[in-house]
């Protein structure tokens, strides 16, 4: 994406950060490694393909850098600032913010960011045999669907712009995000999920300012052909 890896952005957003120490990048790809090493991030172990797979959990990665952390360095970082590479628009601020907002909040379990939706979920059916059916049958408004998008409550979608992880939390309890989640709102900045996200996140890029992008450009770029790929 403009010349980059998609991993690349991640990493540029964690080197402007000015609260993240360490960027740490876990995959079970080699080729991956090198370039997020070029990018300027560790990667220190190399993920076992088992917990690599389209079915594997953020828990199953989470828990096996913990577990790196505890036998090679003998404690383990207070929180994971979790960056994904599928959400590659990013300003730094907006990290910072979130891990302020969450080292205020100790009984917080983890933060999550999500950006607001504009169709409410109140307004979608699932079916029944032949029929549609209201979601929220408790609601007893009479075809509460059919009501205002102003009659419900906002609704938030989380999108992987940062999501911060408590370590301790997690390995007590085996599960990532627990009931004290942080809410932190984002921009919808796009979330690359099939290959035609690509088109709508390139256009952002181009069209608007990114810091990211622009000290990528600054620092891995030599009469514009890419330094390091």
């Amino acid at each position: 994406m403009g010349g980059f890896p998609l991993i690349a952005y991640s990493i540029a957003a964690a080197k402007l950060s000015k609260k993240i120490d360490r960027i740490i990048v876990s995959t079970d790809s080699e080729e991956i490694a090198m370039v997020a090493k070029k990018f300027g991030a560790e990667a220190p172990f190399i993920r076992p393909a088992e917990i690599s797979g389209d079915k594997s959990t953020d828990l199953e990665f989470v828990l096996h850098a913990l577990d790196w952390f505890k036998k090679n360095e003998g404690k383990i970082p207070d929180y994971f600032v979790h960056l994904r590479p599928t959400t590659p628009l990013r300003r730094p601020l907006d990290i910072d913010m979130a891990i302020e907002k969450i080292l205020k909040n100790r009984r917080a379990t983890c933060l999550r960011s999500g950006h607001e939706i504009r169709e409410s979920p109140y307004k979608l059916f699932g079916i029944d045999g032949d029929y549609f059916s209201g979601l929220f049958p408790k609601d007893k408004r009479p075809d509460y669907w059919n009501l205002p998008r102003q009659s419900f409550p906002p609704v938030y979608q989380p999108d992987g712009y940062v999501d911060i992880l408590v370590s301790r939390f997690v390995l007590k309890n085996k599960v990532i995000h627990g009931k004290k989640i942080v809410g932190f709102i984002s921009p919808d900045t796009g979330e690359i999920d099939k290959p035609e996200d690509l088109s709508f996140v390139n256009f952002k890029l181009q069209k608007e300012h990114w810091e990211i992008y622009n000290w990528l450009k600054k620092n891995f770029l030599i009469n514009k052909q890419i330094k390091l790929i």
